[in-house]
């Protein structure tokens, strides 16, 4: 094993980009709610995308790790310190053995993703290491991380290893090391209102004229009734224009369902794999890191955007991954695989 848990923060779990292909038997696909946050920890430390990392909400843990490794910390600012040193996020960090990293309270975003090198180690539960909490299963024993909990990793990769090696030559003396360039954070909002591009819902034509200029044109708050199964929000009273009965049908991620007090609800990645409440609108893919880092009481405020402009937002991502990842390689001079 490779992390003791000396403190496990407030909600600390094994995460990866879901468990796809049971939502026809009710499991529900789960994984990161910031995917973007996910995948660029992965990528700054050598792994693939769907590597396991720590999911950590809130208020982090207290890690000892037990070998020297390679880690990077990507999403909300939780004031990183390794032994009582200051570190600095968003970037490939080199850790020696026996010393001990503390995440602390969330001070922009609500949720952090701890990337090591080589993966998170855990069983393959349908194809995913995420932790399933409400169903007990996945992760680490299907639950958050207790203090005393052990983890290990899986093998690294080539460029893993070259990365490790250039940091601990750097580092010297010191019990760690990270690189002095670093990505951009922006999975999460550091201003008083967060703005998220919708697509308009399967039933946004049958809510009042009101409501359809209330939900683009006022601000949302975010309940403190939220969580990982969805984001549950106040505001204007969104209403139909008259009563409509809706049979139950598949839902996703970012799916704004509308129940009869009128709030709407993002779903979330916990999500149920089935609702019978009016969907209002989408919230495109390429934003939902967006709406995971929103905490409660926070504001958001929707803007609509196409279909085809949400997919082109997405694809623009993965080639933006695509090329942070090149720089990387070439910054530290590698020459292996690509």
């Amino acid at each position: 094993m490779s992390i003791e848990v000396i403190s496990p923060g407030l909600s600390t779990t094994v995460q990866d980009r879901g468990r796809y292909g049971y939502q026809q038997h009710g499991v529900n696909v789960g994984g990161a709610m910031d995917d973007l946050a996910l995948q660029m920890a992965n990528l700054l430390v050598g792994n693939r995308s769907t590597d396991a990392v720590l999911e950590i909400t809130i208020k982090g843990p207290t890690l000892l790790f037990q070998k020297d490794m390679v880690i990077a910390i990507c999403g909300g600012e939780f004031s990183p310190m390794i032994d009582d040193q200051p570190v600095l996020s968003n970037r490939p960090i080199w850790i020696k053995t026996g010393s001990v990293l503390k995440l602390g309270h969330a001070k922009h975003g609500c949720r952090a993703y701890l990337a090591v090198a080589g993966g998170v180690d855990v069983p393959l539960v349908m194809g995913s290491r995420s932790t399933n909490l409400r169903a007990g299963f996945g992760g680490f024993k299907g639950r958050v991380l207790k203090s005393g909990d052990t983890l290990g990793h899986h093998k690294q990769s080539p460029y893993s290893l070259f990365l490790a090696q250039h940091l601990k030559n750097q580092a010297g003396t010191s019990p760690y090391s990270h690189m002095n360039w670093f990505v951009s954070a922006n999975s999460y909002s550091t201003t008083q209102e967060a703005v998220v591009r919708v697509i308009r819902g399967d039933q946004y034509d049958d809510f009042t004229e009101e409501s359809r200029h209330s939900f683009f044109q006022q601000s949302f708050q975010v309940s403190p009734r939220s969580d990982r199964m969805g984001y549950r929000l106040t505001g204007p009273t969104l209403t139909l224009s008259s009563p409509n009965e809706l049979i139950s049908a598949a839902v996703t991620s970012g799916t704004i369902q509308v129940p009869p007090d009128g709030q709407p609800i993002i779903l979330m990645a916990d999500r149920q794999t089935i609702g019978g409440y009016p969907k209002i609108g989408y919230v495109a893919s390429v934003d939902l890191s967006v709406v995971a880092q929103l905490r409660p009481g926070e504001s958001v405020r929707f803007v609509e955007i196409s279909l085809r402009d949400a997919q082109t937002a997405l694809y623009e991502r993965k080639i933006l991954l695509k090329q942070i990842k090149l720089g990387m390689e070439m910054n530290v001079g590698w020459r292996g695989e690509r």
